[in-house]
């Protein structure tokens, strides 16, 4: 597996959870690294994602409460989700993309938030 995601649960809407995406050096360096979720019957979209230069961008959904970071020397990508409501549920994927080659996906990570 060459990006291994971990880190979901369920908690109680206002609490947090932080997920992990672990991947090789080589992939780490050279991609830019991205989370997506899918809720039940819905498309997957873009969360958070951080450049290889470390430049962040999020959903609109999700600004100011999740943060996303690189860690340099784990080769650790992780999004910190603060005050969860029942609507970030979902299954949340890892993604390393670069402009030569096909996306990497890593398996997906189920998050339940209840009200």
């Amino acid at each position: 597996v060459q990006l291994q995601a971990s880190g979901g649960g369920s908690v109680q809407a206002g609490e947090s959870l932080r997920l992990s995406c672990a991947t090789s050096r080589g992939i780490f360096v050279f991609n830019d690294m991205g989370w997506y979720r899918q809720a039940a019957g819905e498309q997957r979209d873009l969360v958070a994602e951080i450049t290889r230069r470390g430049a962040t961008s999020y959903a609109e959904s999700v600004k100011g409460r999740f943060t996303i970071s690189r860690d340099n020397a784990k080769n650790t990508v992780y999004p910190q989700m603060n005050s969860l409501k029942p609507e970030d549920t979902a299954v949340y994927y890892c993604r390393a993309d670069n402009p030569f080659s096909e996306p990497t996906w890593g398996r997906g990570t189920l998050v339940t938030v209840s009200s």
